[in-house]
C-alpha cells in the first residue's frame, strides 16, 4: 500500500473556513477552544475533570450497559471500555452520524477509525488516562430522505417507507426486499458472504432501526472497543433536563448563536453564511410518530403545526416528568453531548464543525467546557489498476484532485503536438496599446475609451480563439479524453468525493476486513490533510 498526503485547500473540496480553521487563522480564534494538538489535550482533560461529576459517570454506564443488553459481552473490550467510564481518569473523544442504511457514504468508516486512532496516540502521551473512543447515534434525527439509501456499484439502493417521526424508533419491516436484492449484486465470494453475515446479524435480527445501527457497528469495531450511544434515552436525558428547562424559559441557544454569527461576519468573514440558524426554541417533542418542533405562543407553548398545545406550567411539568420526550435540535445536541459525556474533542465532517463554530459563546453560558474540535480523516482509496494508469498517463494525485474539465485540458495541452496557449500574444498586444494609449493621450484624450473598449476585445478574442483550438484539439484526442474521464470519474463519482458517495461494501468486497486494518495503520487523525491511498 502506498499513500501522498495533500492540503485540504489543495484539494478544493474543503471549504475555505474549514482551511482556515486548521491553518490556526486569528480572526477564528476566538470561535474555538483548544487546537487539536497532543499537548492541548491535557489542558483539555484538566478542564473536564473539573466540571463533569461522579454522578454523571454513574448515569452514562447505567445508561449504556442498559442500552446494549445482551450485545455486551462480559470482559469484552467494549465492556472494559464502559466501565471504564467510571472512573475519573477517563475522558471519551466522540464522533457523530446518522442511522443511514449500510452506514451511508464511505466517510463514516473514516469517522470511526480517526476516532479510534486518536484514543490510540492519546494513550501513548498520556498513559496516566484512559481514552474511550464513542460513536453518538443520531437517532432522533428525523430526515428520513438522508438515510433512507446507499450505493453500490453506481446503483443506488432506498428503503420506501412513510416518514414517522425519530428514525431511530423505526421499524426495519420491510426492508428484506431490499437486502434481497443487495444479496444478488454481492456474488458468493468470501468477502460477500461475510457482509450478507454482517446484514443477517443487524438488520434480519433487529425490530428497530437503531438496534439493527448498533449491531452492524458493533459487528464492524467492537474489537477496538468501540461504544455506540444512544442520545434517545430518559436517565441520559434527566441530566440534561436543567438546560433544556432553560431553553424553554430564556432562549438561551438562539440569543448566543445569533451573537455569535453576527461576530462571524464582523471579525472573520462579512459574507460568512451561517451553517445553521437557531430557532426560539431548539428543542422537538417527540411522540410515536413525529418529531414536533416546538414554538412560543400567547398562552404558553405548542408544535409548530399547532397540534399539540401546552400552558408554560403543564409544558414544564411534562418536561420534569417525561425528558424522554423532548429532542435536542441539531445546535443543542452538541451541548447535550458534552453535558453526558466526559467528552475532549469531538470529530466530525466540514459541515459539522463549521455549525460547531457557531457553539462556543452558547457553551461558555451553560459553564460547559467547549470540546476540541477535529476534521475527520478524509481519503481517496485507489485500487493499484487505477493508480499504475495515473502513473503511466504522467499525472500526480493533485493533478487528479482538479475538476474534470480542468484536467482534461492540462491533459490535452501536456499531449498535444502543438502549442494551444494563445497567452503569449496578449503580451504582445498589451504592449502595442499601451504605446497606442500615450500616443492617443499626446494627441486627442477623448479617444482613451475607445481604445480600452479595443483592447478588451482583443484580449477576448484571442481566449475565444484559444478555447476553439482546445475544443477542436479534444475532438483529435477523443480517445485519449474518454479514458480519462473514466478514470476520473472512477475516483470522483459524478465529479464527487469517491467518500461522499461510495458505500464501504464496495471496498470491503474487493479487499475483505482487511480493508479496516488497512486504514487503521494509514490513517492519522491529526495530520490534518487528505490521504490518497492506494490498494495493492
Amino acid at each position: 500500500m502506498q499513500s501522498q498526503q495533500i492540503s485540504y485547500r489543495d484539494t478544493g473540496f474543503v471549504s475555505k473556513m474549514i482551511c482556515d480553521l486548521f491553518e490556526g487563522k486569528e480572526a477564528l480564534s476566538a470561535f474555538y477552544g483548544n487546537t487539536p494538538n497532543v499537548d492541548n489535550f491535557k489542558v483539555q482533560l484538566l478542564d473536564k475533570q473539573e466540571n463533569f461529576t461522579q454522578n454523571q459517570r454513574e448515569v452514562l454506564v447505567s445508561s449504556l450497559v442498559s442500552q446494549y443488553g445482551s450485545l455486551l459481552q462480559k470482559g469484552s473490550s467494549v465492556d472494559a471500555n464502559i466501565q471504564r467510564l467510571a472512573l475519573p481518569n477517563t475522558f471519551t473523544i466522540t464522533t457523530g452520524h446518522q442511522l443511514n442504511l449500510m452506514t451511508g457514504p464511505l466517510y463514516f468508516l473514516y469517522k470511526i477509525i480517526s476516532t479510534l486512532n486518536l484514543c490510540k496516540t492519546l494513550k501513548k502521551s498520556h498513559p496516566e488516562f484512559d481514552f474511550v473512543p464513542v460513536y453518538w447515534m443520531a437517532t432522533e434525527d428525523h430526515d428520513f430522505d438522508e438515510i433512507s439509501f446507499f450505493n453500490f456499484n453506481r446503483k443506488n439502493f432506498k428503503w420506501d417507507r412513510e416518514k414517522a417521526g425519530a428514525v431511530g424508533r423505526f421499524s426495519i419491516d420491510g426492508l428484506e426486499p431490499l437486502f434481497a436484492l443487495f444479496d444478488k449484486e454481492l456474488g458468493s465470494s468470501s468477502s460477500a458472504q461475510e457482509i450478507k453475515n454482517l446484514i443477517k446479524k443487524s438488520y434480519l435480527s433487529s425490530s428497530s432501526l437503531t438496534e439493527a445501527t448498533r449491531k452492524l457497528v458493533h459487528e464492524l469495531f467492537h474489537s477496538e472497543g468501540l461504544v455506540i450511544l444512544d442520545g434517545d434515552d430518559r436517565p441520559l436525558k434527566q441530566v440534561f433536563t436543567p438546560k433544556m428547562k432553560e431553553e424553554l424559559l430564556s432562549s438561551s441557544c438562539q440569543i448566543e448563536v445569533e451573537k455569535t454569527i453576527s461576530r462571524l461576519q464582523s471579525d472573520y468573514d462579512s459574507e460568512y453564511v451561517p451553517q445553521v440558524n437557531p430557532r426560539e426554541i431548539n428543542l422537538f417533542y417527540l411522540t410515536d410518530t413525529n418529531r414536533l418542533r416546538l414554538v412560543r405562543t400567547p398562552n404558553g407553548f405548542a408544535d409548530a403545526d399547532n397540534t399539540l398545545s401546552w400552558t408554560k406550567a403543564e409544558l414544564l411539568h411534562e418536561l420534569q416528568e417525561t425528558p424522554d420526550r423532548f429532542s435536542p435540535n441539531v445546535l443543542m445536541r452538541p451541548l447535550y453531548q458534552e453535558t453526558i459525556l466526559p467528552n475532549l474533542c469531538y470529530i466530525g465532517g466540514g459541515g459539522e464543525l463549521a455549525y460547531w463554530l457557531e457553539l462556543k459563546a452558547y457553551f461558555e453560558s451553560q459553564k460547559t467546557p467547549f470540546p476540541i474540535l477535529l476534521h475527520r480523516n478524509a481519503a481517496v482509496l485507489v485500487p493499484r489498476k487505477i493508480a499504475d494508469k495515473i502513473e503511466r498517463l504522467q499525472l500526480t494525485p493533485a493533478d487528479v484532485f482538479l475538476k474534470r474539465s480542468s484536467l482534461i485540458n492540462k491533459k490535452v495541452r501536456q499531449i498535444s503536438n502543438i502549442d494551444l496557449d494563445l497567452q503569449p500574444f496578449k503580451k504582445v498586444l498589451e504592449e502595442q496599446f499601451v504605446h497606442l494609449e500615450s500616443l492617443i493621450l499626446e494627441t486627442d484624450a477623448s479617444f482613451e475609451g475607445a481604445v480600452k473598449a479595443q483592447q478588451v476585445k482583443q484580449f477576448k478574442g484571442i481566449d475565444n480563439l484559444e478555447q476553439r483550438l482546445l475544443k477542436a484539439q479534444k475532438r483529435k484526442l477523443a480517445d485519449q479524453v474518454k479514458r480519462l474521464t473514466l478514470l476520473h470519474d472512477a475516483l470522483f463519482p459524478n465529479e464527487s468525493l469517491q467518500e461522499r458517495t461510495v458505500n464501504f461494501s464496495e471496498f470491503y468486497l474487493a479487499y475483505g476486513s482487511e480493508i479496516l486494518s488497512l486504514l487503521s495503520k494509514q490513517l492519522d487523525p491529526l495530520s490534518l490533510k487528505f490521504d490518497w491511498i492506494v490498494l495493492d
